[in-house]
């Protein structure tokens, strides 16, 4: 950022963090429009970005909405819109309650929604790699854990 835009000459630092935080977001939006656009050319034309963020974040197994709650930090009531949602879009089953709770599970259309996304993902490794460099990517992702680490202590 430069301090040249701001209205009332405040002095801005220049800021790496920033420009990590920006550069990482801009990554993870354009890979999931990428991977957005090729379901939909799969069939899967009810899939938008949000909805494949929040089905991203679910295990393969059982899934509880307390869990999915605190994972993406959003209200119990925001997992369960989104959980009948895609229910009835055919992605996610719920069984019969277990104590306050039910399971939250993929159906088959969800697990190949799933599959179709790491085989896409695992496509643009082959020209991550053949680009960058295997090694490369291993220091790239061995210095982005290392930030994370940094940033979970604070």
């Amino acid at each position: 950022m430069s301090t040249k835009f701001t209205k009332n000459a405040t002095p801005m630092k220049d800021s790496i963090t920033l420009q990590l935080v920006m550069s990482a977001s801009l990554l993870q939006d354009s890979i999931s429009r990428m991977l957005v656009k090729e379901l939909k050319k799969k069939g899967h034309q009810s899939i938008n970005t949000s909805r494949l963020t929040f089905l991203s974040t679910l295990e393969c197994g059982v899934n509880y909405a307390s869990k999915i709650s605190r994972k993406l930090k959003v209200s119990r009531q925001m997992v369960a819109k989104t959980v009948k949602e895609l229910c009835e879009l055919g992605y996610l089953l719920q069984g019969e309650p277990v104590g306050k709770q039910k399971a939250i599970e993929f159906t088959l259309q969800g697990e190949q929604l799933i599959s179709e996304c790491r085989n896409l993902l695992a496509n643009f490794d082959e020209k991550l790699q053949s680009r960058s460099g295997i090694q490369n990517l291993n220091e790239l992702l061995t210095s982005i854990d290392d930030l994370n680490q940094l940033f979970s202590e604070n």
